[in-house]
C-alpha cells in the first residue's frame, strides 16, 4: 500500500466515531469485539465490520489467545499519522 493510500484509508477509518471510540478504548489495552460491542447499541456484527475497517487500514491488528480473538492497537500507524501531520 502506497504511503497516500495508507494516509487516506487511516483518516477515512477514522472519520466515523464508532471506530475513534474503539480506538480510543484500544488505547486501554487489547478487548474482544464482545468487549468493543459493550457500550454501542449496534449488533456485534457492525462492531465487526468496523475493526475491519480499522484492520484495513493498519489501525489495529487481531491475535488469537485459545478462544479468544483479542484487537490490538497498532502504535506504529498511529505514530506515522502523527508524523505527517507533524509535517
Amino acid at each position: 500500500m502506497s504511503d497516500d493510500v495508507a494516509l487516506n484509508a487511516a483518516f477515512l477509518a477514522l472519520a466515523d466515531p464508532v471506530r475513534r471510540s474503539i480506538i480510543a478504548r484500544l488505547s486501554k489495552g487489547p478487548a474482544t469485539v464482545n468487549e468493543l460491542a459493550d457500550p454501542f447499541e449496534i449488533s456485534k456484527q457492525a462492531v465487526s465490520k468496523h475493526i475491519q475497517v480499522l484492520e484495513q487500514a493498519q489501525l489495529v491488528t487481531r491475535s488469537r489467545d485459545a478462544q479468544r480473538r483479542p484487537v490490538h492497537l497498532n502504535p506504529a500507524r498511529l505514530e506515522a499519522l502523527t508524523a505527517w501531520i507533524d509535517q
